[in-house]
């Protein structure tokens, strides 16, 4: 798919002309301050990370903050993958430096605990890529919104394929914690309730992990069909490739259960293709993705947007819009009642189409069973999927719990 140059430029001009805060004028000014906590420097930098920070940018843009009576801005931190590290930053944000919205937060573990300080603070977490379904289940938060996917969504849709397929005996390597164990424990009751069964699983320590040998030849002398991968980014990469080397791929299906555009690009089409995953989003999926892919290209010139950036944009616009309509002096006052207002809005924007959000803060969008391609079937940069199938929502979310059904706005 080739975008045009002179587009290209002239949404980067356009960005660069529109600072980070928005127009300011003389006299105090209504701000609101959103805060991309995320992964800047570890197994998930590529598929969240920078591009999610300027994701949430271009949500600036979009919108069109320039012109507003309010400013709004956006700040980054790392946050290690680690989850005293996020809190930390959390409370300072929130405590001192005025942030308002905390965005992105990947990692399972770090996600829950930066929601229980947005919970205690009455702050708003708007998560983007962390995927363990408890944020919007047992660990729900009024003041939780989590997008586009989850651990129950990829059991179900990922899972679900392979078993249908005759993937009927499994074997799992996970990373261990809440993201991991969840997924794993998921795509078990799917594989357990169509009739297979789960040889065997090994847990390995989070984010120390990059030698996988040991495990992978144990789950090659269990017998099971399926090699299922219950983690992601860098690890996810790692065991396709070693996998590969110990001939792995010649005896089992090796089934990464949250596959990203960027694993695609990093193990290449010769090692990636045939396999199957779970997207929301795919940036060749129509035109509306496609115009929203050409928009952030500029920010992100060597990283194509997936779901958790696409994600990040999608639900700051959202906020954003929010925000207008409640006016920014009333949004800052509760964000469980700007969420609730939030819920209340039907969404859409280039990204995801329309849509909405539950009353449990998780996102209501199509599910896409994706292939990898062949070589031969890919024909410009990043053309790296197939759509198997589309499943709509009410198929692939969790079962909303009681607890969860906060009141919408």
């Amino acid at each position: 798919m080739q975008f045009s140059r002179r587009g290209l430029l002239g949404t980067a001009a356009a960005m660069s002309a529109v600072p980070i805060i928005g127009a300011r004028a003389q006299g105090a000014r209504p701000k609101i301050k959103i805060g991309v906590l995320t992964d800047l420097s570890g197994t998930y930098r590529d598929n969240t990370g920078p591009t999610s920070v300027a994701a949430t940018k271009l949500a600036l843009l979009d919108f069109g903050v320039s012109g507003k009576d309010y400013d709004v801005e956006v700040i980054a931190a790392d946050h290690q993958n680690k989850p005293d590290i996020a809190v930390s930053i959390a409370r300072q944000w929130i405590d001192t430096d005025g942030v308002d919205v905390i965005a992105d937060v990947p990692t399972s573990s770090v996600a829950l605990a930066v929601a229980e300080v947005a919970r205690q603070k009455d702050k708003i977490m708007l998560n983007a890529s962390a995927t363990v379904s408890t944020l919007t289940d047992g660990q729900c938060s009024p003041n939780t919104i989590v997008w586009s996917f989850d651990t129950f969504e990829n059991a179900t849709s990922t899972g679900g394929a392979v078993v249908k397929n005759g993937g009927d005996s499994w074997y799992f390597i996970t990373a261990n914690y809440a993201f991991g164990q969840s997924l794993e424990e998921l795509t078990a009751d799917v594989v357990r309730n169509a009739g297979g069964k789960v040889v065997g699983a090994l847990r390995y320590p989070f984010p120390e992990t990059t030698d996988f040998s040991s495990f992978l030849q144990q789950a090659s002398a269990s017998g099971a069909k399926v090699l299922g991968l219950a983690n992601a980014g860098a690890d996810t990469e790692n065991c396709i490739k070693q996998a590969k080397e110990f001939g792995l791929d010649k005896s089992m299906t090796i089934a990464p259960m949250l596959l990203f555009l960027q694993n695609v690009h990093a193990l290449g089409l010769d090692m990636a293709q045939g396999l199957i995953g779970t997207e929301t989003f795919y940036w060749d999926r129509d035109e509306g993705t496609r115009v929203f892919t050409k928009r952030l290209l500029p920010f992100s010139p060597k990283n194509y947007p997936n779901e958790a950036h696409a994600s990040s944009y999608s639900s700051t616009l959202h906020y954003l819009k929010t925000v207008a309509a409640m006016g920014p002096a009333e949004a800052k006052k509760s964000g469980a009642a700007t969420i609730a207002r939030m819920k209340a809005m039907p969404t859409e924007d280039d990204a995801f189409g329309k849509g909405s959000i539950r009353a449990d803060g998780r996102g209501a969008f199509p599910a896409y069973l994706v292939q990898v391609k062949k070589p031969s079937e890919s024909k410009y940069p990043w053309d790296y999927y197939k759509i198997l199938a589309t499943t709509p929502p009410e198929k692939v979310l969790h079962p909303l719990n009681p607890k969860c059904d906060f009141k919408v706005g």
